[in-house]
């Protein structure tokens, strides 16, 4: 049975849904979903072996890649040499023509967790990076219009696909499903890859949620396929792998060496790997228990030892380290801002003195911010690649001791918890995957820590600030009144059900993407 397309075609969908693309997609899904199911298979081992009192732990097996001093990436590739700041969202029309307007050096186009995955979102956003590219994209409403600069003051586009655990259910081979993570890859590669490089540039890419350097070998070598297949000269492709996953922080160097004639570095994906260390360690009890998740600042010992363990990692290798998310978005109040520019001023400087060589922001007003902290620190300098950190030497147990983590588990952590996520599943589930809430840009993966963070304190029968224990009854009291107090409470009934189903279930959903998508035909 040959490749099938069974979500609607609408107009245009005929530019990315080519011939080419789908025959791309169709040769992946034969040679690879084999391995991509058994590496999804070997997630689940390790969580088992981790509930039985198993420790993460640097690889002994791959020991030698990490002493070896001699090996390195590819150097970085046109237009990823500078990227002091990098703007992520999502690749709807105008935020496509406003992230590559924003000033940024890099924009994080996202098919991923500031991505709802309906199939208007996935191809569309695709028809939006082409336009974007060709210069054939503009975007009115009644009282603005919007169309790019110049060439050479746009961001550079670097196209996030999604995990390799999420499928795209309108696209079938053999009448199965093929993963969302090979689509947005091949779909952009076909339709953009070209004419990236007939601009001076490339198909660059980011990828989210490994927890394998195994997944990392996957990726490289479906770029290698696709580079052949397509006649495009193998190492075009670059990715920056996101080490966002708890066992990802112990293969650092693994991830790098896999894709080094790919590799275009590592970035700090602080939310996701929040949310990855409960859910690695969900049936460890409160050893790995987090307070109220606004107050797990990067500063934290086990967060520390993260962050400066990339940097070194990074630049012993000749790979780029790209910090953390600014998720501030600017406000009307005068007050607000003031204090939220300075914390985010006090991030970034940390980062840049630390050797980051940029970092992400989601709103294009805080660009200017972020750059201003890293043109301080590099002058004139593209990046910090010398800086090598030879002071860093960060243990297992460095990134395992949660335990140090200060801070306590309060009711207004858990309302907001509550809230932030029954907001966000309430747009998710009506096609918009990045939503301003509280002032602050939230994605699936504050969403994924909202409801896993809740899961966690009722698993182990958190007590509190109160003095209440945190059970089911006590949830969902608490999300019947942050409804209440939202307008238009009715809107969020769907999104109640969705939360209490991923937030108390007696068996943790891993992704709470993945019953959301089962809700869209």
């Amino acid at each position: 049975m040959a490749i099938e397309v069974i979500g609607t075609l609408h107009d245009r969908y005929d530019e990315i849904l080519t011939e080419r693309a789908l025959g791309l997609i169709e040769q992946l899904h034969r040679e690879y979903d084999g391995r991509r199911q058994s590496l999804l298979d070997r997630r689940t081992g390790r969580i088992a072996a981790i509930a039985a009192g198993a420790d993460l732990g640097f690889l002994p097996e791959t020991k030698d890649i990490r002493d070896d001093p001699e090996w390195r990436v590819a150097p970085p590739a046109p237009g990823l040499v500078d990227r002091r700041v990098e703007i992520t969202g999502p690749t709807d029309r105008k935020m496509t023509i406003n992230a590559l307007n924003s000033g940024a050096k890099v924009w994080l186009a996202d098919q991923e967790d500031a991505n709802t995955p309906t199939w208007e979102n996935v191809v569309g956003g695709q028809l939006n990076l082409k336009d974007a590219i060709t210069r054939q994209i503009d975007f009115s409403t009644e009282t603005k219009s919007y169309a790019l600069k110049p060439d050479e003051e746009l961001a550079t586009i670097v196209v996030r696909p999604r995990g390799w655990h999420l499928p795209e259910k309108h696209i079938l081979v053999d009448g199965e499903p093929v993963s969302g993570s090979l689509v947005d890859f091949a779909l952009y590669f076909a339709a953009c890859g070209q004419l990236q490089l007939d601009r001076g540039q490339g198909p660059y890419f980011y990828l989210p949620k490994m927890e394998s350097h195994l997944e990392a070998r996957l990726w490289n070598d479906v770029f290698v396929t696709a580079q052949e297949a397509l006649g495009i000269p193998r190492g075009t492709i670059r990715a920056t792998c996101l080490i966002e996953t708890y066992p990802a922080a112990f293969e650092m160097e693994e991830f790098l060496y896999e894709l080094r004639e790919h590799s275009a570095g590592l970035n700090a994906g602080r939310w996701d790997y929040m949310f990855s260390v409960i859910k690695t360690h969900r049936d460890r009890g409160v050893e790995f228990q987090l307070p109220d998740r606004n107050s797990v600042t990067m500063t934290v010992p086990f967060m520390r030892a993260y962050t400066e363990l990339l940097v070194r990692t990074c630049h012993k290798r000749g790979a780029h380290a790209i910090g953390g998310m600014a998720a501030f978005i600017p406000s009307k109040d005068p007050a607000v801002n003031e204090q939220a520019f300075a914390k985010v001023q006090a991030d970034k400087t940390r980062e840049a003195g630390d050797g980051f060589d940029g970092s992400w922001v989601a709103h294009p007003g805080m660009v200017e911010t972020c750059r201003a902290v890293f043109d301080a620190v590099l002058g004139d300098k593209p990046n910090q690649l010398d800086k090598l950190r030879e002071d860093v030497n960060v243990t297992a147990e460095q990134l395992l001791d949660v335990a140090a983590t200060p801070g306590e588990v309060t009711e207004a952590g858990l309302r907001n918890n509550i809230s932030v996520a029954l907001q966000y599943l309430a747009a998710w589930l009506e096609g918009t995957g990045a939503v301003g809430i509280f002032n602050l840009m939230e994605d699936a993966a504050t969403a994924e820590i909202s409801r896993s963070q809740i899961w966690q304190w009722r698993k182990n029968g958190v007590v509190l600030d109160t003095g209440e224990t945190v059970t089911t009854e006590l949830v969902e009291r608490l999300a019947d009144e942050e409804i209440n107090a939202l307008p238009d409470s009715l809107r969020y009934q769907s999104a109640r059900a969705l939360f209490l189903q991923v937030a108390l279930a007696d068996t943790y959903v891993d992704f709470l993407t993945i019953p959301a998508y089962d809700r869209f035909g």
